[in-house]
């Protein structure tokens, strides 16, 4: 869900550069066809990217690759 929430930051800022208290929010249940109801979650979004910096050395080559491609800065 995190990775969710700094995809759709990164589609409207253009950048992957969270101030740490960002908070993010994302709909969840809103798509054609789900069962679900659409509600919002809020995700400590800063704090879960600097995080992810912070253990990029044991984050799987895939999820390395998943932030790369939305602009992530590793140094």
């Amino acid at each position: 869900m995190h990775y969710t929430a700094a995809r759709q930051f990164y589609e409207r800022e253009g950048r992957l550069t969270v101030p740490r208290k960002h908070v993010e929010t994302v709909v969840l249940g809103d798509a054609e066809g789900e069962d679900r109801e659409r509600r919002e979650v809020s995700l400590k979004l800063g704090t879960w990217v600097g995080n992810q910096r912070t253990r990029a050395a044991s984050l799987s080559p895939e999820r390395l690759e998943q932030l790369s491609a939305i602009g992530m800065r590793w140094a």
